[in-house]
């Protein structure tokens, strides 16, 4: 997060200082990171566990090893639709209408002309 200060106003400045002093005590109140992992591995090895049975092989207990669900792709995603415009310079050029206009048409229809005079009839 990157704060722009030359932008903001004094009591900006005052309450961004104050938070950050509340952050400071916060941190400073935490022990080391060290001593807490030795801790919490005492802790499961006394209970039959090791962090990577838990936690898989990176040992990082913020993300617990498990499987991410993917999403099925759609049955018409990628399917090929016939084409509905066509470049009168270039007939090899056309589009189906869906996504982007291609550059060729974005340049014609921004000179003025309309859609439809390009329609494949």
């Amino acid at each position: 997060m990157s704060v722009n200060i030359e932008s903001m106003s004094s009591l900006e400045l005052n309450a961004l200082i104050q938070r950050a002093k509340k952050r400071r005590n916060v941190l400073a109140k935490r022990k080391p990171a060290l001593q807490t992992k030795a801790a919490v591995a005492r802790l499961l090895k006394s209970a039959g566990w090791t962090f990577e049975e838990l936690y898989g092989k990176g040992g990082n207990a913020a993300a617990p090893a498990r499987k991410v669900a993917r999403k099925a792709k759609s049955k018409v995603a990628g399917s090929k639709v016939a084409p509905k415009y066509r470049n009168p310079a270039n007939a090899q050029e056309t589009w189906s209408g869906r996504g982007r206009q291609p550059r060729w048409l974005a340049a014609l229809t921004g000179a003025g002309r309309k859609l439809d005079e390009f329609k494949i009839k």
